[in-house]
């Protein structure tokens, strides 16, 4: 009777954006990038979604940030005017991608870091304006819905996990409208986002020492080992992504399956056996402030941690393993990724924490952009856990936690009960799917799709099927992992 309900449901509202979109596709310009500077203030006035506009008086630069004048209306009003810092952000996607994503500092008038609540979040001085890689020359678009992103750390804050807050704005920056943007939090330390202990250099002592921490499994950024560059450096450094030193993290002492490593860490990047490396870089403390004991303290941890998980026999009912990480985040770690088919999940763009006196911790959920079945690595009836079974020696490929996890029947036991209590509520399907609902209608009845797609043209998107072809892939997914983690073998 659901399925039934639901299809007609959808069928119905297919309909309904259709003659919608047709409506708004027929009243609003093809391009407001064409319209006379006056009036491009007019054409929002009655659109719900927040305009930024940015005014620098140098070109932006990949680092460090350049000084701007940061303008917010809403519904043609003026709301906001601060002064900001603005930098082009993002390694392989700045290099794809025509539309580009932004860094974004608040600052006062002489330049220094100033929190500021934007669009209602929580003050903090650290912002993200997220594009959508888009490219006509290659046909490239990762993200045709616009949502990835807004969606999956939708789903992560309604099961309780902290995800970076976000709202679509559409941006304009010296006059060139871009197009619609999501407005995000950047994660970092803070008690409004990744709410662990502040620590200092000097906190060396026993009582402080174990916390917080944040790591990142990750490429090495652009901006980390090689500042300072002119633009066109970072259209195409692409070894920088692969520069690991001791002076920005560590590397694991087990390689991806498991095994002692037996050569040294810090080759150079891509050489031969970079795939069996996981390296975790350093993102709090950051890797200029963090002191050699600090690093030294989590760098054991670990080691530990990972040394008790290979240890364990998994037949016997005690575990050593779950007293280095909290169980659960790790459970929810994997369902949300692996509900959004996040193909960059556990190798990249992956965020750990550890606060004081506190278990290590996976999350937040982040970079979503060429998940929900937007890649060709991973079969859509398969874990993305499972990414190495899929492709062979990336420079980047999952670390041997994952699989080694899935062996655990006390585990799978902690996700299957997370899963069957998630699927009664915040993940059902007809939650998920009116939040795509929602959303598409917000974009389309404010014009917000036909002006970005006005201005990034070359790709023929349609916009609607883009819309039932992710609402099918969360579907199907959603059904593949009630039978899949349905049929665990739980045998404590």
């Amino acid at each position: 009777m659901f399925r039934q309900y639901s299809k007609i449901y959808t069928h119905g509202l297919h309909l309904c954006w259709l003659l919608m979109a047709l409506c708004v596709f027929a009243s609003c310009k093809k391009n407001p990038a064409d319209t006379p500077e006056n009036t491009l203030e007019t054409i929002f006035e009655n659109s719900e979604l927040p305009y930024f506009k940015v005014t620098t008086t140098s070109p932006i630069q990949n680092e460090p940030k350049i000084p701007a004048t940061l303008e917010i209306l809403n519904a043609g009003e003026h709301n906001l005017t601060t002064n900001i810092g603005i930098e082009y952000r993002g390694s392989t996607s700045y290099r794809l991608s025509d539309k580009k994503s932004f860094g974004v500092e608040t600052w006062d008038e002489a330049g220094e870091d100033q929190n500021v609540a934007l669009l209602g979040f929580p003050k903090e001085e650290d912002w993200i304006f997220m594009g959508h890689v888009f490219r006509a020359s290659t046909t490239t678009i990762f993200d045709p819905s616009l949502m990835f992103h807004f969606l999956g750390y939708e789903l992560s804050r309604n099961v309780g996990r902290y995800a970076s807050r976000t709202k679509f704005i559409e941006l304009e920056v010296n006059g060139d409208y871009l197009g619609a943007y999501v407005f995000m939090e950047k994660l970092k330390r803070d008690k409004n986002r990744i709410n662990i202990k502040k620590l200092d250099d000097d906190d060396n002592a026993p009582d402080k020492i174990s916390g917080g921490y944040i790591l990142k499994i990750d490429k090495t950024a652009g901006g980390d080992v090689a500042q300072d560059q002119p633009l066109p450096y970072y259209e195409n450094n692409w070894e920088d992504d692969a520069r690991y030193t001791a002076a920005l993290g560590f590397r694991s002492h087990y390689d991806i399956f498991g095994q002692q490593i037996d050569f040294p860490p810090f080759g150079p990047p891509y050489h031969d056996r970079q795939y069996l490396e996981t390296y975790f870089l350093y993102e709090y403390p950051k890797a200029d402030n963090i002191s050699p004991q600090q690093q030294a303290y989590i760098q054991n941890y670990i080691y530990d941690f990972e040394t008790a998980l290979l240890s364990d026999d998994f037949s016997l009912p005690t575990r050593s393993y779950t007293q280095y990480i909290d169980v659960d985040s790790f459970a929810d770690y994997f369902i949300l990724n692996e509900l959004v088919g996040n193909v960059d999940a556990y190798r990249l763009s992956t965020y750990l924490q550890k606060n004081r006196d506190g278990k290590l911790q996976m999350g937040p959920l982040w970079d979503l952009n060429i998940g929900y079945g937007k890649q060709n690595r991973v079969p859509q009836d398969d874990w993305i856990m499972n990414y190495n079974r899929h492709v062979s020696k990336d420079a980047w490929m999952v670390h041997f936690w994952w699989p080694r996890l899935l062996e655990d029947p006390q585990f799978k036991a902690v996700v299957k009960a997370r899963w069957e209590n998630y699927r009664q509520g915040p993940l059902s399907e007809t939650v998920i799917l009116n939040k795509v609902d929602e959303t598409a209608n917000l974009l389309l009845s404010n014009g917000a799709i036909d002006r970005n797609y006005g201005r990034w043209t070359g790709i023929n998107v349609d916009y609607l099927s883009a819309i039932n072809d992710l609402k099918t892939y969360l579907s199907t997914r959603l059904n593949w992992m009630d039978q899949t983690i349905g049929g665990f073998l739980i045998t404590l």
